[in-house]
């Protein structure tokens, strides 16, 4: 099977003509689909607007290993007996509560009890240190902690209140998760106490690196995730003939991220599809999940989808046959994996998508018809959403066929960062134009094609690692002089962390020790996996890490 796969950046002097989707006047690229009706009611929170929805759906969350299912009737009662029984314990609207947890059938649960009692949630990887923890218990003034078995320990150091949460039923008898089913069975919420939320109130702080720099608070709003529920999740589905009620979604991705908490936490739970919960990534425990409860849908990163392909082809027989459609998003795909998969699963729809925490996951969707496809893309610009692309060096706004930097403008834009002025500023202009800091250009087609990217981040297995993060944890080391962290390609992860340092005269440091030293106080997914001993990082003249020339000099190297 051929794709339509052309991964080359075009040259800046392409000509196309002007589309009718594109301004040449004012350098706006408009969605080529028809605007959405947003809510305009001021008094509109997420959790109210998700269950305005009317559906059929039966079985909503199911556990994958163990098959216990949680019913569509049950999930708006459990979510408010969480906000019944928060309340109970003291929290109010406008407090904080952090969500260190993996994946399970309680997390869309507990997250929706937090929001409808109008509190605050901050999620974060469970692996994540005492103090990335610390930071963000901190940076958020979070006054409760959710959480598994495993972390009480480490919490308990840091005073403050946990509620543990088991992985399915079978734990809720065991005496070490009372205070969550006290909650969870708590009783009705009353609503006459409930507390007026509107959509410009804060809903959820997810951390993110941004366009540079370390990693800060993205503020949400309830706006915001509305609009994501809106024109993410339920305009996606409503491009399909098949209905949602048969779909049935398999989540792996983490709910602590952007991309697994939009679709599983929040927006499918409006279309009554069912969700497949798996704790963590397997690709054994994949194929079967597949295969058992009948996977139609399966959101990936490309580290997944790569599993996914090798997996496959040792497979004979009726296995795999569920699948309708996989949709890779949160770091780009190589031609050459693309085309392994599509070859491999000739009758599956491929798809790939494109959003950024700071746009509430909210920006593209890839669609392919009987007589187009569109594998490479990472699709077209979603309803109500605009778009310019900017040359970084001019300013110029640039014409279809042409690279620069992708700006976003529209409902599901983030509040700003967290007690951070200076760097919302910096990435969210005057007239609320997102910058991105990736490079794309629109074809003919309308379908945007990313091909290069302006920030610093890494991308390890969809993940978002900030340089400055692992700086700030090696330059702290006795015999370090200076440091700079940088990405090299890596097939099976997509990118790796690599530390540039220049030791102290006189130290005798190794690299296995440096990278042992960062990994006693950082996530795993963050740790640093090869390190260069060098004389001198280089830097602009007014100090900045030209991590440019270092990726280079990494490349030169391979």
């Amino acid at each position: 099977m051929t794709t339509n796969v052309n991964c080359e950046m075009p040259h800046n002097k392409t000509i196309v003509p002007h589309p009718h989707w594109y301004s040449p006047k004012t350098g706006i690229y408009n969605s080529k689909y028809a605007p959405l009706d947003l809510p305009i009611d001021p008094f509109v929170d997420v959790v109210s607007y998700i269950f305005s929805h009317q559906h059929n759906g039966v079985s909503a969350l199911v556990d994958s290993s163990s098959g216990y299912s949680i019913p569509y009737s049950k999930l708006l009662p459990l979510v408010k007996s969480i906000a019944s029984g928060l309340k109970k314990i003291g929290v109010k609207q406008g407090d904080t509560v952090l969500l260190l947890l993996p994946n399970s059938i309680y997390y869309p649960i507990v997250l929706l009890g937090v929001l409808y009692l109008g509190a605050v949630v901050t999620p974060l990887n469970p692996l994540s240190s005492v103090s990335e923890i610390h930071k963000q218990i901190n940076d958020c003034g979070v006054s409760l902690v959710f959480t598994v078995i495993e972390n009480v320990k480490k919490l308990e150091l840091l005073g403050i209140p946990i509620i543990t949460v088991p992985e399915n039923e079978k734990g809720l008898n065991d005496d070490c998760f009372s205070g969550f089913c006290n909650l969870i069975y708590g009783g009705d919420f009353d609503f006459h106490s409930r507390p007026v939320i509107k959509q410009e109130d804060t809903a959820a702080i997810l951390y993110s690196s941004g366009t540079t720099g370390a990693s800060k608070g993205v503020v949400l709003t309830h706006k915001n995730l509305v609009s994501m529920v809106e024109l993410f999740v339920r305009f996606e589905a409503s491009q399909y003939e098949y209905s949602c009620l048969n779909n049935v979604f398999l989540a792996v991705l983490p709910m602590f991220h952007v991309y697994g908490l939009s679709l599983f936490a929040i927006g499918l739970l409006s279309l009554g599809s069912t969700i497949i919960v798996m704790r963590k990534f397997d690709i054994d425990e994949v194929i079967a999940a597949i295969d058992k409860y009948k996977v139609t849908h399966f959101h990936v990163v490309p580290p997944i989808l790569t599993a996914l392909t090798k997996r496959a082809k040792g497979i004979h027989g009726s296995k795999l046959q569920s699948l309708i459609q996989v949709s890779s998003g949160a770091a780009p795909l190589s031609g050459k994996v693309i085309d392994d998969f599509v070859q491999t699963f000739p009758n599956v729809d491929f798809i790939q998508g494109y959003g950024m925490t700071e746009s509430t996951a909210v920006a593209t969707r890839g669609l392919n018809t009987g007589k187009f496809h569109n594998y490479s893309s990472i699709g077209l610009l979603a309803p109500n959403m605009e778009a310019k692309v900017v040359d970084w060096n001019s300013g110029e706004f640039l014409p279809p066929g042409s690279s620069g930097e992708l700006w976003l403008r529209g409902p599901s834009i983030m509040k700003g960062y967290l007690n951070n002025e200076e760097a919302t500023m910096s990435t969210i202009d005057k007239d609320g134009w997102l910058h991105t800091g990736d490079v794309v250009y629109f074809d003919e087609h309308g379908y945007i094609h990313i091909s290069d990217r302006l920030k610093d981040i890494i991308k390890y297995k969809g993940f978002q690692i900030a340089p400055a993060d692992l700086e700030a944890v090696l330059i702290l080391h006795p015999e370090v002089a200076d440091v700079a962290i940088t990405a090299a390609e890596d097939e099976e992860n997509g990118e790796i962390p690599v530390a540039f340092v220049v030791r102290k005269v006189g130290s005798v440091l190794t690299a296995k020790h440096l990278m042992d030293y960062v990994a006693k106080q950082v996530a795993p997914y963050k740790k640093v996996r090869k390190v260069v001993f060098t004389d001198k990082i280089p830097r602009s003249a007014t100090g900045k890490i030209l991590r440019k020339q270092l990726r280079n000099f990494q490349t030169s190297k391979l």
